[in-house]
């Protein structure tokens, strides 16, 4: 072989060699686990006699078996039916939250702009389970000095942890955690519009509210199909904030949410295999809604742009 050729082939193979690394780690930290949480949803213990001794529990295929059993769960079901009562309250308000600082911060006079910007970003950079520890402790009626203050001026004292005042609470948490990332991602695409826009409009005659619902919002719509996206993984994946309240009422239960109901099978009831089905069911619905979703805003901007 001579040097051109082993050059060639070097070249060629340049792009693999720099690709390997990634491969590897996709297949062992995402691939090889998904192919083995499939491998448990299709399989079961099957327990002879009274389970003791070497060969009482064996593991057997079960099919679609414990498909069937989740999918006709009251529990899971329950749980999926609180976590949309749950995005219901959370997405718009968080996005409508994001949309609105996005939109003063991106103002042509605005005081404290950094400062602002990043108060409203801090409550993203604290973890979720501390954030939910804060409010919970805030939401306690023995400790909070909310409640110390409503006690004195002798109005009413809601218990926000008890029946449906809870997906307040919850949704509270979250709005507060969620909507400085999203105002991030926002403003950012307001600030690369470009400025011979703002100056047309306003020598059309535009008022600021009229920029702003005219061209500022139009022009930042992928964002907001961006943000939507991520905020509804987020509400079907919603684990932390009712497991760390758990403890402090009793209105949540360890099953409130699908992900919730995954971790019980699994740890508490020991049951890895249904735990597996579970989770590839709600992966799976993760991923048609993502997907339906994705196509609609696509097909919505392919409409528009054919206008």
């Amino acid at each position: 072989m001579t040097s051109a050729r082993r050059r060639s082939y070097g070249v060629k193979g340049a792009p693999y060699a720099f690709l390997l690394p990634a491969v590897i780690l996709f297949a062992l930290f995402f691939a090889l686990p998904i192919g083995y949480a499939l491998w448990l949803s299709l399989h079961k213990v099957k327990v002879s006699g009274l389970g003791l001794g070497s060969g009482a529990r064996k593991e057997v295929w079960a099919g679609i078996g414990n498909y069937t059993d989740a999918l006709t769960d009251n529990e899971l079901l329950d749980g999926a039916l609180r976590v949309a009562g749950y995005g219901a309250i959370v997405v718009p308000v968080m996005l409508g939250l994001a949309l609105v600082f996005a939109l003063m911060l991106d103002a042509d006079k605005v005081r404290l702009a950094p400062f602002t910007r990043l108060a409203i970003f801090l409550p993203y950079a604290i973890p979720g389970v501390v954030a939910a520890l804060l409010w919970g402790f805030l939401y306690l009626p023995d400790v909070s000095p909310f409640y110390f203050v409503l006690d004195k001026l002798g109005m009413p004292q809601p218990d926000l942890l008890d029946g449906g005042p809870l997906y307040l609470a919850l949704s509270n948490i979250a709005v507060w955690g969620g909507t400085g990332f999203n105002m991030i991602v926002i403003y950012t695409s307001l600030r690369s519009i470009p400025a011979e826009v703002y100056e047309a409009a306003k020598l059309d005659g535009a008022t600021p509210l009229q920029i702003a619902l005219r061209i500022k919002i139009p022009m930042v719509a992928p964002s907001l199909v961006l943000t939507f996206f991520f905020s509804i993984i987020a509400t079907l994946q919603v684990f932390s904030e009712p497991t760390t309240l758990k403890p402090l009422t009793n209105s949540v239960s360890t099953t409130w949410s699908p992900l919730m109901k995954v971790y019980q099978d699994a740890f508490g009831k020991g049951d890895i295999y249904s735990a597996a089905a579970e989770a590839t069911i709600i992966a799976i619905v993760t991923l048609v809604l993502s997907f339906g979703f994705l196509r609609a805003a696509n097909s919505r901007n392919k409409q528009e742009a054919a206008r």
